[in-house]
């Protein structure tokens, strides 16, 4: 009789790390990290939420890390130091923007830190470690670049002018011209912002995203057709709409995906999309959590920071 076979029992499988961003609760705060990022230990990271901290706006108390009318200096700074120790970084110097809404990256290096004055720009990029670059958003989207090979980090400002211009792959640009970057090695965290439900914009918008990407009608809901082509819905039409002469009706408008558009021109600029993850949280839905400026006008700034240790 042929020998009985025995099978070998396979080897159980390692979980796959996590990739749902969660708040985590350090020093009072909830800090938001991107799971992809929490991996190296080597990197200091974290995106602001709301809650927490020594401002008082509409009578709760909150984590403003933006300089207000509404709110003092001494309290934004006392938040700042919170948010800074939270994600571990007390012992880096913190570095901000004077922001723009533009596609301008600086490099922060020895030198630059001692200018005196923050860059006019929108992002900031460097290998220099123990300097903890930040961003402010309360709306427009935060994103956290980290080389994993040559360890050098980005932090990015990208509202809908930013996005348009391509500040995230210019800023890869810079840092593949000057550290050697290869986007493959790049991992890329896009924090909370304003969503595709929320982000309400008009025809000149649409017309300009549809000159600069030829997939922009994937990143928009509404009449993105008729409105990129400079055409009038045949609905908004005043003599169909019923209205008097000299009273014509309201343009149409469109929602923009800005999480969408970003990553599809991290996409296009080499990394890879597994490397590429977003917080799903929208800013305006979420008032509870973060900051948005679309839906309260009056309101406060959440950072979004990252540094090598």
């Amino acid at each position: 009789m042929p020998a009985a076979v025995t099978k070998k029992k396979s080897a159980p499988r390692k979980s796959e790390p996590s990739t749902e961003w969660k708040p985590r609760r350090a020093g009072g705060l909830q800090i938001l990290e991107a799971p992809l990022l929490a991996r190296f230990s080597w990197l200091a990271h974290g995106f602001s939420t709301r809650p927490g901290g020594t401002s008082e706006l509409s009578g709760t108390r909150v984590l403003n890390l933006g300089f207000a009318d509404w709110d003092s200096r001494d309290r934004v700074l006392a938040n700042r130091h919170k948010f800074v120790a939270a994600i571990r970084a007390s012992k880096m110097r913190v570095v901000t923007l004077r922001q723009i809404h533009s596609d301008i990256p600086y490099r922060i290096d020895a030198a630059s830190l001692h200018s005196g004055e923050a860059p006019h720009g929108d992002a900031l990029f460097t290998r220099e470690p123990r300097i903890l670059l930040a961003v402010q958003t309360a709306d427009c989207v935060p994103i956290l670049l980290a080389d994993t090979k040559r360890r050098a980090v980005a932090a990015i400002h990208a509202g809908w002018r930013g996005t348009l211009r391509r500040i995230a792959a210019k800023t890869l640009g810079r840092m593949q011209m000057e550290f050697g970057t290869r986007p493959e090695d790049v991992i890329a965290a896009l924090g909370p912002g304003i969503g595709r439900c929320c982000y309400e914009v008009g025809s000149e918008v649409a017309r300009e995203f549809h000159a600069q990407f030829p997939s922009a009608r994937e990143w928009f809901d509404g009449p993105f057709d008729a409105l990129a082509s400079g055409e009038n819905d045949p609905n908004w039409l005043p003599w169909l709409t019923m209205r008097p002469p000299g009273h014509p009706p309201p343009s149409p408008r469109v929602n923009l995906d800005l999480i969408a558009a970003n990553r599809a021109i991290l996409a296009d600029a080499g990394v890879p999309l597994r490397q590429i993850s977003a917080s799903g949280f929208c800013t305006s839905c979420r008032t509870d959590l973060f900051f948005s400026y679309r839906r309260e006008r009056s309101t406060g700034r959440l950072i979004a920071a990252i540094g090598i240790q």
